[in-house]
């Protein structure tokens, strides 16, 4: 207590609080209530965080000298309203923190995560706190509760539960040590990667040696290289941007090899920003935490609060994709080997290899030049036609206001969302592009989420970050079929996020492994002929992409879902294998127990999981700890809902659309997952698409 105590008269006395002209603790003037983001300091957001967490406690405190009987208003809903400064902080700087990341930024992060651990922990496990919460909760019976209510005092009830509060003090002790460090060396981990994802450059010095690359990226890598005082050379850095075009299309197998290696090495270099100690210790902690929680292991505390429940449940699924899917892409590698042989070499495939003679072999297979259809794949249109899609099933249109409101990164772009009876719903910001400052991946944030004041809504500004191919010179942003897919599964998450109407943030989150059917049943209208009419059109030209081209789009689609599956599941079954050991070894090697176990299942050595442990944010940095499998869980029901538009015979039919909305991208958490499926179904799901759809 005493080490918490001073961190916060340490950090309280330095903070130089004023408040008069820090715009965090003003109402934000700006169109829709947007911040003013370059008007903000790095002092302002390091004062408003940590008076929200002075304004939280007195609330905190001000529930517990409530005299009268606990009841849902005076502890539930209070509860549920109080931080509000401080969500408004943290929501304002988290986005920015992954996306225009600095080393102002990142000092804060790491100086106010054990005070954010100990907040939450000073909540969490308060003893009176929870006697009030529980009092509520057992005579909730006897309330006459909304469902969405009834859901929000669930939650609550067992998210002190789930926290710790019946603990020991002893355990209670214990456990908040635990959250301080896993909190700190989560954020190492996320830092490290920022740092290694972003400085690890392969230079190449000639441009003979990109053979095969397409102009656009051999006019990117020499810009880099220019930029980091290397010109008339070539580098790439390790945003897939910037290297995956090399590791498909460059015939230089040295330089191949060379992206690779530096790619899926990440945070493995044995220098500053390794992680694997750091990964290696986090397993350890959770661990420890979850035995302390009464588990057996982290894995069994992770999914109890979400739709596969066990591990044995992930297991089931994951079991029942590897095999096929391995037997797939050893079919794949029969192709590769012969694309080797008719080059006139003799050599064994290796993982730099897959790729580059896979794509061959697909254009070898089915005639399909990615190269061309980049031509017709412009990310402006592109974007078009996503707004197509929300618009024939959901009556939203897009208003693009850039010039209008606060921009807190140039080349974002600013939406307003207005619904079919002509309200605005959401705004909407679209930042497609790399930078230094932005973290690797592709995901949907917000400054603000969706919530209510009295009877009005409060509309969600609502972020997709994503790292694409951007403009070079005078030439335009073509992307790969992979990143149009990307861009339509975030999107799917902004509409999730528009579209959600719940009154308390105790009932807006989802489960995990649920939380990604809007993201992906989204991908399935990408390539659909009828949209691509609507945005594939040729950048030069106008051209709209031709029907012959469109078919072997489609005959292809499942071509090198071999190697896709494999690289995913084997990072799923990773993620869960450490998360469901019972014993920790004190000299784990996370890079090692990963290639045994893989190797025990027979994964192609051409093969490596889609990330590894020391560059696998969604694991290691928490958010999908013990989840990676949340994407393919979410598949057998996004396979399964698309099917429900296909069996119409319409694949924008409206009154699909109209219940997949109501139940599945309007309510928030207020149900679980599954109710809310059967409830759009009228069954529960089946695997079956999901096995056809990767043809498997």
């Amino acid at each position: 207590m005493m080490k918490k105590t001073l961190l916060w008269a340490i950090a309280l006395a330095t903070c130089g609080c004023s408040g008069s002209n820090n715009p965090l603790l003003n109402e934000f003037t700006a169109p829709f209530g947007i911040a003013p983001f370059a008007e903000i300091t790095i002092e302002d957001y390091r004062e408003a965080m940590l008076k929200g967490m002075e304004e939280q406690k007195a609330e905190v405190a001000a529930i517990l000298a409530n005299e009268e009987a606990p009841s849902f208003e005076n502890t539930i809903v209070a509860l549920d309203r109080s931080g509000e400064l401080l969500r408004k902080a943290r929501s304002t700087f988290s986005p920015l923190s992954s996306s225009n990341s600095t080393d102002e930024m990142r000092a804060l992060e790491k100086e106010l995560s054990p005070l954010f651990s100990a907040h939450s922990d000073d909540i969490n496990l308060n003893e009176a706190l929870f006697a009030r919460v529980k009092a509520v909760y057992e005579m909730r019976d006897e309330l006459e509760l909304t469902p969405e209510e009834q859901k929000v005092l669930e939650n609550r009830y067992k998210g002190f539960v789930r926290s710790g509060a019946e603990l020991s003090e002893e355990q209670k002790a214990r456990l908040r040590e635990l959250n301080t460090e896993l909190s700190m060396l989560q954020l190492n981990f996320s830092q490290n990667l920022l740092y290694e994802t972003n400085n690890s450059f392969v230079t190449v010095d000639t441009r003979e040696e990109l053979a095969g690359l397409p102009e656009a990226n051999i006019a990117a890598a020499a810009k880099m290289a220019e930029q980091q005082g290397q010109p008339g050379k070539y580098m790439f850095n390790m945003q897939r941007p910037s290297c995956n075009p090399v590791l498909q299309y460059c015939s230089n197998r040295s330089v191949r090899e060379r992206v690779y290696h530096a790619y899926y090495n990440r945070g493995n270099r044995d220098n500053d920003y390794d992680n694997k100690a750091i990964s290696a210790e986090i397993v350890k902690l959770r661990l420890e935490k979850a035995q302390i929680m009464g588990y057996k292991n982290y894995a069994e505390l992770a999914l109890e609060q979400r739709m596969a429940k066990t591990p044995e449940a992930v297991y089931a699924l994951l079991d029942q994709v590897w095999t096929p899917a391995v037997k797939k892409a050893k079919e794949e590698l029969k192709d590769i080997r012969a694309e080797i042989r008719k080059e006139g070499h003799s050599f064994e495939p290796a993982g730099w290899d897959y790729m580059y003679y896979l794509d061959k072999a697909k254009q070898a297979k089915y005639a399909v030049d990615e190269q061309e259809i980049r031509s017709y794949l412009e990310i402006g249109n592109v974007m078009q036609g996503i707004f197509h899609v929300a618009n024939k099933l959901y009556g939203l249109t897009f208003k693009e206001i850039t010039s209008e409101v606060p921009s807190y990164e140039p080349t974002a772009k600013a939406y307003e969302v207005i619904d079919k009876d002509g309200t605005t719903l959401a705004i909407f910001y679209s930042d497609n592009f790399p930078r230094e400052s932005k973290r690797a991946g592709a995901w949907c944030t917000s400054f603000r989420g969706q919530s209510y004041e009295g009877d009005e809504r409060v509309i969600p500004i609502v972020v997709n970050c994503c790292n694409m191919t951007a403009p070079t010179g005078d030439g335009p942003a073509l992307q790969s079929i992979d990143n149009v897919e990307t861009l339509f599964h975030e999107f799917g998450h902004a509409l999730h996020s528009f579209l959600r109407d719940v009154r308390y943030s105790g009932a807006s989150g989802v489960e995990r492994d649920f939380v990604e059917l809007p993201s992906q049943i989204n991908e399935h209208w990408a390539f659909e002929p009828e949209v691509l009419a609507v945005y594939a059109k040729h950048y030069a030209t106008g051209e709209v992409i031709p029907m012959e081209l469109v078919e072997k789009i489609v005959k292809s689609a499942q071509y090198g879902q071999g190697f896709a599956t494999v690289e995913y599941v084997a990072a799923s079954l990773s993620d869960m294998d450490l998360h469901v050991l019972t014993e920790v070894p004190d000299d784990l090697n996370v890079m090692d127990f990963e290639a045994e176990k893989l190797a025990a299942r027979g994964i192609p050595s051409q093969i490596l999981p889609r990330y590894r442990m020391t560059n696998f944010s969604h694991t290691m940095g928490g958010g999908y700890t013990a989840g990676y499998y949340s994407y393919m869980w979410a598949e057998v029901l996004d396979a399964d809902a698309f099917e429900a538009f296909a069996e119409t015979g319409d694949i924008f039919n409206a009154e699909v659309a109209d219940k997949f909305r109501k139940h599945v991208l309007t309510p928030g958490g207020i149900d679980d997952g599954m109710t809310m499926y059967k409830a759009f179904r009228g069954r529960e799901p089946k695997i079956d698409a999901l096995l056809r759809n990767r043809g498997l």
